[in-house]
């Protein structure tokens, strides 16, 4: 198989280019580099056949590259990914994520491939009254950056009905594990364990009841894979469907770590919801997809790869 992966440098890109490179495929990565690294990719580069293009999701050159490679399955993962950015900047995230999202799905027509994966976001939902969170659930995202993941899925609507794009969405929990970066919005195991492995005291926005759903990137990469091959046109969560409190995570991660002090506490920031967990028996249902790794499991080996 034959598979091109945008933002494939990137934390959750990198782990999927290393299952596709161990399933076989054969990988072209198109990354800007601009929050991914190459050095994610060593690995993968050195066990199978994988090319990088250093270029931007919204680049023309995009479906010409596309064409050339010919791909049996697209995944998407380039995007402005910061909610407090999206924020501050919401037509530099709609620029991004939804003028590259339309980018990617030209090129996808363009080569004629035969379905594209796509990453959405818990975002979508907001901040919703029932939990867990089913994909019926009604999107009011609360941040311009879920806003432009409810209107990439729009999109990849209109282009099933209007040219036959098959298509799946995967919508993530909190992602961590090896690789993410502390300073990306989003990655609080990662700076929660970095910061306590370098001796600094960690800072819990609010008073530490918000809850997560957090799911080992592993698992999840697992889910974009299966997609590659199963449903079409449908929005799938891909979590634990377990509610953490971000006071549980830190407490978890200090015993982890050997970390002694108590957190610092400052106040909530724009857009963050007060709880969140997914339902995932849709992805269960469609991919046959479990989620394997427990957060003990899962911390423990983050914890192990920044020491």
């Amino acid at each position: 198989m034959k598979a091109l992966v945008t933002g494939g440098a990137g934390f959750i890109g990198s782990h999927l280019v290393d299952l596709l490179v161990d399933r076989g495929a054969e990988v072209l990565v198109l990354d800007d580099l601009s929050t991914g690294s190459l050095d994610n990719l060593a690995g993968a580069r050195r066990r199978g056949k994988v090319a990088v293009h250093v270029t931007d999701v919204r680049a023309p050159e995009l479906a010409t590259l596309a064409q050339r490679f010919e791909p049996d399955v697209m995944y998407h993962l380039a995007a402005q990914s910061k909610v407090s950015r999206s924020m501050e900047d919401p037509a530099g995230d709609a620029d991004v994520n939804v003028l590259g999202t339309i980018n990617v799905a030209e090129a996808c027509r363009a080569a004629g491939a035969r379905k594209l994966v796509a990453a959405s976001s818990a975002a979508v939902y907001g901040n919703p009254k029932k939990l867990p969170v089913a994909e019926r659930t009604a999107q009011h995202p609360e941040s311009p950056y879920g806003v432009s993941k409810m209107v990439m899925e729009d999109y990849l609507r209109l282009y099933r009905s209007l040219h036959g794009l098959s298509y799946v969405l995967i919508s993530p929990a909190n992602v961590y594990g090896p690789r993410q970066d502390p300073g990306l919005e989003g990655g609080v195991v990662a700076i929660f364990a970095r910061a306590m492995l370098e001796g600094r005291r960690p800072t819990i926005f609010g008073d530490g009841s918000a809850t997560r759903d957090f799911v080992y990137v592993e698992d999840l990469v697992d889910a974009f894979v299966r997609a590659g091959d199963a449903g079409d046109g449908v929005r799938l969560n891909v979590g634990s469907g377990t509610e953490t409190t971000v006071l549980e995570l830190y407490e978890a991660l200090a015993s982890i770590t050997g970390y002694p002090t108590r957190p610092e506490f400052a106040a909530p920031r724009r857009g963050d919801i007060a709880r969140s967990v997914l339902a995932i028996d849709k992805a269960r249902q469609v991919l046959g997809w479990e989620p394997w790794t427990s957060l003990e499991q899962g911390l423990a080996e983050t914890v192990r790869w920044y020491r």
